[in-house]
């Protein structure tokens, strides 16, 4: 799972990417000091792991991992080509959501780019770009489909789609404040808008407001009302805390967000929004060598759960042996839960639930 980093420059985005993966990137104030994006690969917490390794007295631990991208700071005009415009907006394309980074704390040693702090001025800066650049492309292709459909009657409702997009794009809406049909959502795949890819608003706050989530906090207020509007999440952070937290140990980290009256990390939220977000579901395995967490779209059936491992567990698709983790954790030991009835064998047609603890048989 690729996750962009984006926000205005000195918002606190390399910051926070710092801090939730402790990959270093060049954190410094002023504009552009982040070009290229840096990639930094996270496990995805999950505390069933450690009660799954003494369980079965694993050799090892796999959690789940997530690629975090942190993107150059954006400015106004970037879709024609303003600042590194065009980097920006084809590094976003390779990413499934963005988390956009919005300065919700005032400082006046950290410049703000615009003079001041506006959280919803900035997002309309970054969004904007987004639609622009989309309108661009959805312009070119009505264009292209509107001389095709002459001879071929099928693009009927890909140029109907497109005309749609293009008169939201040009009123200023995201191509994901739509609503669309399978179909059409089948044909958006193949379009690659940009304003389409789902989004969760980082809230970076100062120390003293983030263990009462901002509430207190007139621009996060604001930014929350407006999340609203485009159903989305915001997730209020404290990028200067999640930077402290990245140089302790676990029972240092328990202490200090304790202290802090937080009962997890910003990063541990960041992840369950984008699980959320996405739709993102973990089954489990474990075995003498290895306990794993594996990601998969909730929905997914028991075969092409199986195909994460490898193909040839789909290919050859027996069956799984399925026992909910929680089951687990109350039987004990798996003969335990066995004895119960609670290890159940599941065919082609199961659809594998967040927990649960597989063992997949195959024949190719």
């Amino acid at each position: 799972m690729k996750l962009g980093i984006v926000g205005l420059p000195n918002v606190g985005k390399s910051t926070l990417f710092n801090a939730i993966t402790q990959a270093g990137a060049e954190s410094a104030n002023y504009p552009f000091c982040t070009i290229e994006p840096n990639i930094g690969v996270v496990a995805v917490p999950d505390n069933r792991l450690q009660f799954l390794k003494d369980l079965y007295q694993s050799e090892k631990v796999i959690p789940a991992a997530i690629e975090f991208y942190d993107i150059a700071g954006l400015v106004r005009g970037a879709s024609k080509g303003e600042g590194l415009g065009n980097k920006f907006l084809s590094h976003i394309r390779e990413v499934a959501s963005i988390l956009q980074v919005v300065r919700c704390f005032e400082d006046s040693n950290i410049t703000h780019v615009d003079g001041d702090v506006n959280p919803l001025r900035d997002i309309e800066t970054i969004n904007l770009e987004l639609i622009f650049s989309d309108l661009e492309m959805v312009e070119r292709r009505v264009q292209k489909t509107e001389k095709l459909v002459k001879g071929d009657k099928s693009l009927l409702p890909e140029l109907s789609l497109l005309k749609r997009l293009q008169a939201a794009l040009e009123e200023g809406l995201s191509a994901r404040s739509l609503e669309y049909t399978e179909e059409e959502q089948e044909l958006l795949k193949t379009f690659g808008l940009l304003s389409m890819k789902p989004i969760i608003y980082v809230a970076n706050v100062a120390e003293d407001e983030v263990a009462d989530e901002g509430v207190n906090n007139p621009h996060v207020q604001r930014l929350r009302e407006f999340a609203k509007t485009e159903d989305a999440e915001v997730v209020v952070i404290c990028a200067k805390i999640e930077a402290e937290i990245a140089e302790l140990d676990e029972e240092e980290k328990e202490i200090f967000l304790e202290e802090l009256g937080l009962q997890q990390s910003g990063l541990d939220r960041l992840v369950q929004a984008s699980y959320s977000l996405l739709g993102l579901i973990s089954y489990l395995t474990a075995g003498p060598k290895e306990v794993r967490a594996w990601t998969i779209k909730r929905g997914t059936k028991a075969p092409q759960a199986a195909g994460k491992i490898h193909t040839d567990f789909e290919r050859g698709f027996i069956r799984a042996e399925v026992v909910a983790y929680n089951d687990l954790v109350n039987c004990g030991t798996h003969a335990a839960a066995k004895e119960k009835g609670l290890v159940r064998l599941e065919g082609k047609e199961y659809i594998v639930q967040d927990g649960d603890v597989i063992l997949f048989r195959f024949n190719v």
